[in-house]
């Protein structure tokens, strides 16, 4: 995820602890969804879409977060 901006993502990591949470949480939730589809986790379709949906407000915060980061850094 944000292979392009991997460089501001270590930085926010080390500097924001809100961000690394985030940042944890969205990866977490993208290794179940991936254990769902693989059926190593044993989850319901309505359990998917709210992982999926959860997953998509944590990126759209992450992504305005270095795009904030970015704007002062400039």
């Amino acid at each position: 995820m944000f292979h392009e901006h991997r460089e501001e993502i270590t930085t926010l990591k080390g500097q924001n602890a809100h961000f690394e949470k985030i940042f944890n949480e969205h990866n977490a939730l993208d290794q179940r969804i991936q254990n769902a589809a693989s059926g190593i986790e044993m989850l319901s379709n309505i359990e998917i879409e709210n992982l999926k949906k959860q997953k998509l407000r944590l990126k759209d915060e992450i992504y305005a977060m270095i795009m904030e980061f970015k704007k002062q850094k400039s």
